[in-house]
Order: C-alpha cells, then structure tokens, then sequence
C-alpha cells in the first residue's frame, strides 16, 4: 500500500511519497528537478534536458532506451546540470538555455566541467 499524498495537475497524476524521520534524504537538500546537458564528445553536439530523475536519465539516455537526437547523435555522456526547487523553474530555466547561442552553453559547462568528464558516475553513487 502507498503511504504518501496523491495529486493532480494538468491532467498528470503525480505521487507524494511521505517522509520517515530519520530517512536517509533527511538534512540534506534534494532537488525536485534538473536541468542537464548531455554530449557526444568535447564541443560536440549538446542536448539541454530536464528531469526529476537525474541517474535514471543519463542512464537512459546511455543506453538509448528512447529514439531521438540524443541516440541519432549519440550523446551520452553527462557533462553538466543543475538542481531546481521545482520543475516549474527547472523547465523555464531549459527554454531559456535552449534560446542561447552555442557558445553561451559551451561555458557554461566549461564552468562546472572543464574537462568534459562524464557526471552520470559520479551522481549515480552521490
């Protein structure tokens, strides 16, 4: 049996699990959403993503498991994100980078990541 809150919106059923005291999430911050970048190599093609799942993502997104520009382009290594409160300002803030010339997101993972290093490994044990 779930135990938790169970709400709608916009036609989306979403669950609400409820929290233990003493969980392992408890003192730390979780994000509900991220905003993410994924390459095929070092200034190569980028794809500017959103998620509230970031490990199960890359992961997808490593092995393919949808059709799109990230599997026709191959890119599958994680080499930037960012944590969002809510995936209200996580998808506004993915329409926003979307609009941005190449080279704004070019430094902007250069600035988290100068040397193109895959993250999915490092969040997937986080």
């Amino acid at each position: 049996m779930r135990r938790g809150r169970l709400w709608r919106r916009r036609s989306a059923l979403f669950f609400t699990p409820r929290r233990r005291p003493g969980s392992s999430s408890e003192g730390r911050a979780v994000a509900a959403a991220y905003v993410y970048i994924m390459a095929n190599r070092r200034n190569g093609a980028v794809y500017i993503g959103v998620t509230t799942e970031l490990a199960k993502r890359a992961w997808e997104h490593r092995h393919g498991v949808m059709s799109g520009f990230t599997r026709k382009y191959r890119c599958h290594t994680l080499v930037w994100y960012e944590p969002h409160e809510t995936l209200e300002s996580a998808r506004l803030r993915e329409q926003r980078m979307k609009e941005w010339k190449r080279a704004w997101k070019l430094r902007e993972i250069e600035g988290l990541n100068p040397d193109w290093a895959d993250l999915a490994d490092v969040i997937a044990h986080a």
